[in-house]
């Protein structure tokens, strides 16, 4: 591990206050300080995902199980951005102001963007080509294909403005700045909710874009965003500054960045993976069945944007810590975070149990559709709990450069939730509630496992 243990931070600027805030304040005043904006940002952009499947909703049960195929590869580039490789670009800033290696912490942000723009070709050249083929293979079909598709390509099209957006977003708040990418997501989120209905329906002077009008106003917000992170890390009043002038990019910075954004990325792909595949099993269920699992399912992605809102704050603090060699205390964040994330995942997820019409109801009035996202609810969501103390135990591991264990965890689930699932179906004959049964053991043992192994020393 890259612990400088003697390396000291300076204290002669306001810059090493605040990394002094982080290595010596109140943990959990400290914790929830840095959390609170970001944790109101995810709420923001909660609101703005449903509202988002709202709009869609008024085209009909065909166009939100269109949605509902393309949602689980739209959240793996989002999480991917934000959680995995954006953890990986804030826990190397991180280390490197905890350590006092400003001038690494400078050349780290240039070293990103190149990750950030590689990646978005990755996602853009590979959903363009593959992803008609995918949603056809998770049951999509007719209209409900078509819907998919339309959404997709304005989606990935514009993959680079999510990457830039996350990637920047994640510098700065590895410098321990959480509320200006907090303010700048607001931003694109109020932008993406006034665009949004004008580009699918032709309101004002857009044109009818249909099921389109909702990726492509996503994509144009998230522009925005990103231009407006461009100029505060070239306005050299941060703690980090964007410029390319002579530089020198290394492999030891892009491993800094790798090293724990890679398995951080394949965290996030085991996830979305676990989504895709249960997507397909449910499929031969048919549409109502597919659009009822769906909407479900996002409240229990909706636990992924409200955790990281906690978690890009202890990604900040554990790396900080660690870089400065305070194990002990890295540790305590960690929990705290974890018991926090615990409590809220685990409110919502017994909340939609107890009431699932009150979330399903938002976007469908069809019967079929509310029976089948209700059963889900009931039977996974009392889980949720598990997930949110897993998820914060993964950023606290990312922000400790140790995700071994978070990685195991992720394997057990998806082998879990998606082999337990088929074998529930085809080899017993289960119907839907077999198949989410096996989904909320998977959760409940993904959270235990990296809460046992963290406990047991897996940062050592």
């Amino acid at each position: 591990m890259d612990v400088t243990a003697t390396a000291q931070p300076s204290t002669a600027s306001p810059m090493a206050a605040r990394t002094r805030l982080l290595l010596e304040a109140p943990i959990a005043p400290t914790l929830l300080r840095l959390a609170a904006p970001n944790v109101a940002v995810m709420l923001l952009v909660a609101a703005t995902s449903t509202f988002d499947a709202y709009f869609v909703g008024w085209l009909g049960p065909e166009a939100l199980a269109g949605v509902s195929l393309v949602f689980p590869v739209m959240m793996l580039l989002q999480t991917m951005a934000a959680g995995g490789m954006g953890g990986g670009v804030a826990s190397a800033v991180a280390r490197a102001l905890g350590a006092g290696r400003r001038d690494d912490a400078n050349a780290l942000v240039a070293h990103a963007l190149v990750i950030a723009l590689a990646m978005a070709t990755i996602f853009t050249t590979g959903v363009l080509r593959g992803g008609p083929a995918l949603y056809r293979a998770m049951g999509g079909t007719g209209a409900a294909l078509e819907a998919a598709v339309a959404y997709s390509n304005a989606i990935f099209g514009g993959a680079l403005a999510f990457w830039l957006l996350h990637t920047l977003g994640s510098v700065v708040r590895g410098t321990g700045n959480m509320l200006l990418p907090a303010a700048v997501i607001v931003g694109a989120g109020a932008m993406h909710l006034t665009l949004c209905p004008s580009m699918i329906f032709g309101w004002g002077p857009f044109p009818e874009l249909g099921v389109a009008g909702a990726g492509s106003s996503l994509v144009t917000s998230f522009s925005v965003g990103s231009l407006v992170l461009i100029g505060y890390l070239r306005s050299g009043r941060t703690l980090v500054r964007l410029s390319l002038r002579g530089i020198r990019f290394r492999r030891t910075l892009f491993w800094e960045i790798l090293r724990v954004g890679a398995p951080g990325a394949l965290n996030t792909v085991l996830t979305n993976v676990t989504v895709v595949v249960l997507t397909g099993l449910v499929g031969p269920f048919g549409t109502f069945a597919l659009a009822g699992y769906g909407m479900g399912a996002r409240l229990e992605y909706l636990q992924i944007p409200l955790v990281f809102g906690l978690g890009s704050a202890l990604v900040t603090m554990v790396g900080t810590n660690i870089g400065a060699g305070h194990m002990v205390r890295a540790r305590r964040v960690a929990w705290v975070g974890a018991g926090l994330a615990a409590t809220v995942t685990g409110s919502i997820g017994l909340f939609g149990a107890f009431f699932p019409s009150a979330w399903i109801g938002l976007f469908s009035a069809d019967l079929e559709v509310l029976v089948a996202g209700a059963i889900y609810l009931r039977i996974v969501g009392p889980t949720y709990g598990f997930f949110g103390l897993g998820l914060a135990l993964y950023f606290a591991s990312q922000g400790a450069g140790r995700l071994l264990w978070p990685l195991v965890a992720g394997f057990a689930r998806l082998l879990i939730a998606t082999g337990g699932g088929w074998i529930a179906i085809r080899w017993f004959g289960g119907g839907l509630a077999s198949l989410f049964a096996a989904i909320a053991i998977a959760l409940v043992v993904y959270g235990a496992t990296v809460a046992v192994a963290v406990k047991a020393g897996a940062w050592r």
